[in-house]
């Protein structure tokens, strides 16, 4: 059975996407079996695993959402990333999807239904959030275990917290009592800052206590947004990286 990550943030622009990307491929490369689902209408997941423009996919997460909310056979869309990750698309069809979601009997459970059908066939299946909290990220966060919060190192995407810490919170008492937090990891880091450390230290304090901190930190570095660029994996892009080192660390400290 699969374990299910949201990677969640209302606040864009904090390594959200990246962290999906090399979540999923970090733990690809200590041979476990990955899943990505995009499910943000702007694709930046699928964009950034090389497969652009979103918009050339014909078969997407919004045709999954729709087949399985009408009971109908579900068409695999699945690809395969050079990798070794597998990859469900999205593009701005997904937008659409928000209105159409509205007028369906339990359609907070639509996406859990499709992860349920093929959990058995992975070891961890990561979704990569939409910025908004709307109904398909209501769907990823209902289908979640876990929800990993990537936060930048900067003081306004670290008050923003708490709106999402509430919104997990409601999910988890009223559809998903199994939710739980994955942890925050920081991103963005300008370790040779002292204001950097200083944010750091504030979200260890604010939320240590209940929520998970990660100890490995992500250093800032334009190898990371050129990688997405690419198509490609830090791994693979810049291999002897400060980013590749520690995304490697973090994955090791994901899974104990």
């Amino acid at each position: 059975m699969a374990k299910v990550i949201a990677t969640a943030n209302q606040k864009g622009g904090v390594g959200k996407t990246t962290t999906a990307i090399n979540t999923g491929i970090g733990l690809a490369r200590l041979g476990k079996k990955v899943l990505l689902i995009d499910a943000d209408p702007q694709g930046s997941l699928t964009s950034g695993l090389g497969f652009a423009p979103p918009e050339r996919f014909t078969y997407t997460i919004t045709n999954i959402l729709a087949d399985t909310a009408e009971e109908n056979g579900v068409k695999d869309c699945i690809i395969t990333h050079d990798e070794n990750v597998d990859l469900i698309p999205a593009n701005l069809t997904l937008a659409n999807m928000e209105m159409e979601l509205l007028k369906v009997m339990g359609r907070e459970n639509i996406l859990r239904k499709y992860i349920f059908s093929l959990s058995d066939k992975y070891d961890y299946i990561i979704i990569d959030c939409s910025p908004s909290l709307g109904i398909v990220t209501l769907n990823a966060l209902t289908a979640a275990d876990t929800v990993l919060i990537p936060v930048q190192a900067s003081y306004l995407p670290v008050i923003g917290l708490q709106e999402l810490i509430r919104t997990v919170s409601k999910v988890k008492r009223q559809l998903n009592p199994k939710l739980t937090f994955e942890g925050i990891l920081i991103t963005m880091v300008d370790r040779r800052t002292s204001y950097a450390k200083e944010i750091t230290d504030m979200l260890r304090k604010e939320y240590g206590e209940h929520i998970r901190v990660f100890n490995e930190t992500i250093p800032r570095s334009i190898k990371q947004e050129e990688s997405t660029t690419d198509g490609k994996s830090i791994y693979t892009y810049a291999p002897k990286s400060k980013v590749a080192a520690s995304y490697e660390a973090f994955v090791k400290e994901l899974i104990g």
